[in-house]
């Protein structure tokens, strides 16, 4: 019978809690003895010393006398007493007749008479010898042992208490993780049944792993929202805006072939060659936007932004020049650190936002490229002084296939910035549009120290 998660997470907890309260318990009842017996070794000792120094100084009537008084002390458990060579008793208190080997034993443990009431009774005692006779002494361990078993009793209600403790805190914890993960599952499950717009939210006592578990299970279901609004925007849009384009080619193509003049034919295929060229422009622009997203960062080496942007500025000068625009670089803040980049596709991304500039700022005189190290953000922008664009429509034209109002009668598809935004994306930065007063300022804004610690 296959048991619930429920059942193995009480389970576990109280076996936990029971093998503590074990090593505990056990810890316990070791160092208690361990201080009994070392106790019990001392106090033999030296009692045993005393004594010995009691004959040394005054002889055997002085040890008598001393023997004497400790037997008229009246512990019962108390041996303390001078045998013959054949272990009978002399003087003192003690048994009758001693059954250990006499020969000098600093300290022992073990049954030192057959005789009533010792017989069978343990005595940690020890030997000395004093002159022709021997001396004996040392305690019973009955009271020892009963304290032992006291503390036994009390070590075994605790642990029975802490198995019981045990299990209520393992109920405990289990209901409470369950609970939270139960909340994760049914959102998990609302989402696979479609409801897209389920999100986790914020857990109870909030800062801990399933607080953070829940964080970025929303961000991956924002992700994986956005995506798919993407690709059905891409959908829709690949199916709208790819329509007027193969219309012009097939109405070009029968154009090319029912024409009678050369001319009219020559035309014919040169309009025919620019549209196939668009959709060409747009199916590649799409790979490249797709590229981006699945590219990994681990892929990404490290590159020097200024290296880079001077290298697109002394590309694209004669181009922006030829376009009857001014251009400028302009490089402010100190030099920043290296940052992992993709070279290629940071450089196409800062091509498209030269191409937007030069192709959509009618009446525009300039186009620069500035870099700006921020300290803890590096941004690279592209601006012109044209018409830009309103602040209601920037989002729209950040989104694929989003064309403005100004631009449909341009060649294009409105996938340009899509690609620029998804490069900056896999570069852990972000796309920013912004006003150039007058005119559009487009940002790559990527992260300088994050992005650095990351490929490290």
């Amino acid at each position: 019978m296959r048991l619930s998660i429920t059942a193995r997470l009480a389970l576990l907890t109280a076996a936990l809690t029971l093998v503590s309260a074990l090593t505990l318990v056990g810890f316990i009842w070791q160092q208690t003895h361990d201080d009994a017996i070392g106790a019990l070794r001392r106090n033999t000792i030296e009692q045993s010393d005393t004594l010995v120094s009691v004959w040394k100084s005054g002889g055997l009537p002085a040890l008598r006398d001393a023997l004497d008084d400790d037997a008229q002390a009246g512990d019962a458990s108390l041996i303390a007493e001078i045998v013959d060579r054949k272990g009978r008793i002399v003087a003192g208190a003690g048994p009758e007749q001693i059954d250990v080997a006499l020969t000098r034993t600093p300290f022992a443990i073990g049954h030192i008479s057959r005789s009533q009431p010792w017989s069978g009774r343990e005595v940690g005692f020890a030997v000395r010898r004093t002159g022709s006779m021997w001396l004996v002494t040392g305690r019973l361990l009955d009271d020892w042992e009963r304290a032992q078993r006291t503390i036994a009793r009390a070590l075994f209600l605790a642990l029975g208490l802490a198995v019981v403790l045990g299990v209520a805190g393992g109920l405990i914890v289990t209901r409470y993780v369950t609970r939270r993960i139960y909340r994760i599952a049914d959102v998990v499950d609302a989402v696979a049944d479609g409801a897209m717009d389920r999100r986790i939210g914020p857990l109870p006592g909030g800062g801990d792993a399933f607080d953070r578990l829940a964080q970025q299970i929303d961000g991956m279901l924002d992700r994986i929202d956005m995506l798919i609004g993407e690709l059905r925007l891409v959908t829709d849009s690949v199916a709208h805006d790819l329509r007027s384009p193969i219309a012009r080619l097939r109405a070009r193509a029968e154009i090319a072939s029912t024409a009678a003049e050369g001319e009219d034919r020559d035309s014919a295929l040169a309009a025919l060659i620019t549209d196939a060229d668009l959709v060409t422009r747009m199916l590649a622009t799409l790979l490249e936007i797709s590229r981006s997203q699945a590219l990994r960062c681990d892929t990404l080496t490290l590159q020097q932004p200024e290296r880079l942007t001077e290298e697109i500025a002394e590309l694209y000068a004669p181009v922006v020049e030829e376009a009857g625009r001014n251009f400028s670089v302009s490089i402010t803040g100190p030099p920043p650190e290296p940052l992992p980049l993709h070279r290629e596709l940071l450089s196409q991304a800062l091509a498209n936002l030269i191409d937007n500039a030069i192709a959509h700022a009618d009446g525009g005189t300039r186009v620069s490229l500035m870099l700006e190290n921020m300290g803890g953000e590096i941004r690279i922008s592209v601006g012109d002084n044209g018409p830009g664009i309103a602040d209601g429509e920037r989002e729209n034209a950040l989104r694929r296939f989003g064309r403005l109002d100004a631009a449909r009668s341009r060649p294009g598809a409105g996938l340009g910035l899509s690609l620029v935004q998804a490069v900056a994306r896999l570069h852990g930065g972000r796309l920013e549009l912004g006003d150039n007063a007058p005119g559009l300022v487009a940002s790559i804004i990527l992260p300088a120290r994050r992005g650095a610690e990351r490929h490290e």
